[in-house]
């Protein structure tokens, strides 16, 4: 009896795809200790409701991959968590570049800053801070 020949399988639609990443994120962080979403905010120099956006599988938002040594260093993925999240990264993004360089070592630090009183000063002071760590640490030939 001759098999029927299977077609291959169809590529996922992207929402689906990001929805499996960003569901193995989120229970990662429902497992953290409270203030890890602000953590992150913090790391990113994003607001809070950016976090809310890239960690729930609700919404579509992919996930910049230059956001994920952040992601992984505040959050510490255990490796299967961390196999299980890239993998289905690179199922959402299947024409991305090798993440090898992207998913470098990185550690997370905290800085305290004064509150300027005024969002968009703070916001401005966020992204000048962000921005002279990527241009210190390429100096160093290191990605942040």
């Amino acid at each position: 009896m001759a098999r029927k020949p299977t077609a291959p399988a169809a590529p996922p639609d992207a929402d689906v795809a990001i929805r499996e990443y960003k569901s193995v994120l989120s229970t990662v962080i429902e497992q953290r200790p409270s203030g890890t979403r602000q953590r992150l905010a913090d790391a990113l120099g994003k607001h809070r409701s950016f976090v809310t956006q890239i960690t729930s599988p609700t919404y579509s938002t992919p996930i910049p991959s230059k956001h994920l040594p952040a992601i992984f260093s505040v959050c510490h993925f255990s490796p299967q968590e961390r196999d299980a999240f890239v993998a289905a990264y690179r199922v959402a993004h299947p024409g991305k570049a090798s993440m090898d360089g992207e998913l470098r070592r990185t550690r997370h630090i905290a800085l305290s800053v004064p509150d300027l009183g005024d969002a968009k000063q703070n916001a401005a002071l966020d992204r000048a801070i962000n921005d002279f760590i990527h241009r210190i640490t390429s100096i160093a030939g290191a990605k942040p």
